[in-house]
């Protein structure tokens, strides 16, 4: 298997962008992974992958899109961390109460699964956050993905206990799993038993 490097996509890759997007659209684990489908992604004008990629290259601050790049030039992983305000209302209409980030697009090729690739980008992503002073790092995982839970714990995203519903209607569940910044839940456990911050 040939070696691979994580950075971010830069504006001008963002025909690799959506080609890589639409592969992912077309796992048989995308209808649990994404709530984007194939055909509506494939619809997309070439101004939105050019917005999209913008949006999440190198100068912006609201969202990181990271990519494994193989010796060989392929993108065969992908993930991107939004950034999230506390105050805020997420993408299901949930307040948020933490300045945090938000991880979305975890996609690798099934060739590379197994290599370690997934952590490598869940990890490229956490530092981001981390550069950033963000709180803690969260996803959202279906009940079902029983593969992708087993990934992210091992990248040390743990269940928080919170649970959304799919969509309106839906009785499938999906479950949120964090990774607290480093430092963070130390101090939070100071700060509630009356002892000192290093803050």
């Amino acid at each position: 298997m040939y070696t691979y490097a994580v950075r971010v996509v830069r504006p001008e890759e963002w025909a690799s962008v959506k080609a890589l997007r639409l592969l992912a659209l077309e796992d048989p684990a995308a209808p649990l992974a994404f709530l984007e489908t194939y055909e509506t992604a494939a619809e997309r004008p070439d101004s939105f992958w050019q917005e999209r990629a913008a949006g999440a290259a190198e100068s912006s601050a609201r969202a990181r899109q990271f990519v494994a790049v193989a010796e060989d030039g392929l993108w065969a992983g992908t993930v991107t961390v939004l950034v999230e305000e506390a105050g805020s209302v997420d993408w299901a209409g949930e307040p948020v109460e933490r300045h945090q980030g938000h991880v979305v697009g975890v996609f690798v090729r099934k060739e590379w699964r197994g290599s370690g690739m997934t952590r490598a980008l869940l990890d490229a992503a956490a530092d981001w956050a981390w550069e950033l002073g963000l709180e803690r790092v969260r996803l959202i995982v279906h009940e079902r993905n029983l593969r992708a839970q087993g990934a992210y714990r091992k990248a040390g995203f743990v269940p928080t206990g919170r649970t959304v519903l799919l969509g309106e209607g839906s009785q499938e569940t999906e479950y949120e799993f964090a990774l607290e910044r480093p430092g963070v839940s130390d101090r939070a456990s100071d700060r509630a038993s009356g002892g000192a911050s290093d803050r």
